[in-house]
Formats: structure tokens, sequence, C-alpha cells
């Protein structure tokens, strides 16, 4: 998020952060240890919920295409499916990403606004009510509806690839879940960095900055930085995607085989 929302340097002057590792630096240098994990209460609150919504979603968009329980369905319909399990996360997302970017950015600015989460929750409610938590949610949906298309396809793409001859998918060890799972992050944030970028921009811009929204982010960023500011955070991004993605596809696996032991029937 910061690096996404550093300022234009001034002509001769150079940026903020030069990447990710100096970015990294100068966060620990200036903040310690702790500031690597600013407004991350409103995410670790929402992320239990969020991908129980994510994968019921999921499920929800794979069944309402299915004649019958065990038909196979193809890579466009799993695609549409993971994008209706973005759609059911937004709601939940909106409001975390726009408390964990406030919160992320304040100390490089020098302004110390909000004490916390909660702080920064009850001053946006107080400002603009509830539409000051959920300023960016048509961003959030941008991001998160064809990644998550991409999340979800990616991922059965690759167990299908994974899975050896004349075995069921069921099978995979946890080694191929864990890289079907990294790999389907990556491709999922390959799609999801430039609206993120723009989400980021217009949820920590200043009220009224951008009055028509996503567009007049888009046009500031490609006039002022070029089409490669959409990248930007690409390498934290991606430092991120793999070991994440792949922790949580296999917490998952591992959660539905032990429901499916102690409750088969439910």
């Amino acid at each position: 998020v910061r690096l996404q929302t550093q300022p234009k340097p001034q002509p001769g002057q150079p940026p903020l952060y030069s990447g990710t590792f100096d970015c990294f630096r100068k966060t620990l240098v200036g903040e310690g240890v702790r500031g690597l994990y600013r407004g991350m209460a409103a995410p670790i609150v929402g992320v239990t919920p969020m991908f129980a919504v994510c994968f019921f979603g999921f499920g929800l968009g794979k069944r309402l295409q299915q004649r019958k329980p065990d038909d196979i369905l193809t890579y466009p319909q799993l695609f549409a499916a993971g994008m209706l399990s973005g759609v059911f996360t937004t709601a939940i997302m909106a409001p975390g990403e726009r408390i964990k970017c406030l919160l992320q950015i304040q100390a490089a600015t020098g302004e110390t606004k909000y004490s916390g989460s909660l702080d920064c929750a009850k001053q946006l409610y107080r400002e603009a009510g509830i539409r000051g938590l959920y300023k960016g949610t048509v961003l959030t949906l941008m991001r998160d509806v064809p990644a998550s298309g991409m999340y979800f396809m990616t991922y059965e793409w690759l167990k299908n690839i994974l899975t050896p001859e004349g075995k069921s998918v069921s099978d995979l060890s946890a080694l191929r879940i864990l890289f079907a799972g990294g790999l389907a992050g990556i491709f999922n944030w390959a799609v999801a960095i430039p609206p993120d970028v723009l989400k980021s921009r217009f949820q920590t811009a200043p009220p009224g900055k951008y009055p028509n929204g996503f567009r007049d982010v888009l046009r500031e960023l490609i006039r002022e930085e070029g089409v490669a500011s959409l990248y930007k955070g690409f390498t934290a991004v991606m430092i991120r995607a793999f070991p994440a993605n792949a922790a949580c596809f296999l917490g998952f696996e591992v959660a539905m085989k032990f429901l499916n032991w102690i409750a088969p029937g439910l």
C-alpha cells in the first residue's frame, strides 16, 4: 500500500521509496517491527468470515451451473463461479481495506490521525456515515470479481494437471496442494494489481479529490506516471502471494477432509 500510494517526487528529487526492499528497510528503521503490521487488526477480524464467504460463494457458483451434483464444470464455468465469490466477499473486504490502507500510510505522511482500527472506523463513520467506511467498494469489486475467477479456475486447473494418471484429485499430496494454491495466488494477483493500485489511491485520497471515482484516479496515474504505475508494489505482492495462498488452500482442503470425516452427511 505504501508503494502504491507514495506521492510523485518533485523534479530532481528521488521517490520516497525506491522499491519493495527500500520500503521494508525504511519502515523497519523508522517504526520498528510494529510498523510492518500497521492496519492489520481490521483484516484479521475479517479474514475468517471473508474466506468462509469466499469459498461458500465459489461452491454456490458451481452448484448454480450444475444440473447434477457430480457434473464436471468447464474452466469458463469455474471462472464464473469464482467471480461470484468475489461479489460475496466485497461486502466484508471493502471497509477492512479502507481502514487498513489509511492506517498503513499515516506513518509515512507524518500525520497520526487514527490511533487504531476501531478509532479509524469510528472517525470515518462520524465524518461520512456508512459511505465513509465503504469508500472504494466499486474498485474492490473491480479487483476481486475477475481476480477471484482467475484464482479458483487456476487452482482447479493446476490440481488436475498435478493429479497422476489414474488417481483422484482428492488424493493430492499436501506438497502439490501447496504448489497449486501458491501459483493460483500469483495468477490471482497478476489480475488484481492494477485495480488494487487504483483502489489504494482512491481509498486514501482526501474527500472530493476524485469526484468521478476510479476514472479520475486512472487518468491521473496514466498522465503523471505512465502505465507502469498500475503495477506499483508488484514485487511486494508477489512475495506475499505464493506462501499466503498456498497456506490458504491447504487449510481449506484439510478442513474439508476433517469435516467430511466427522460429519459425512452434513
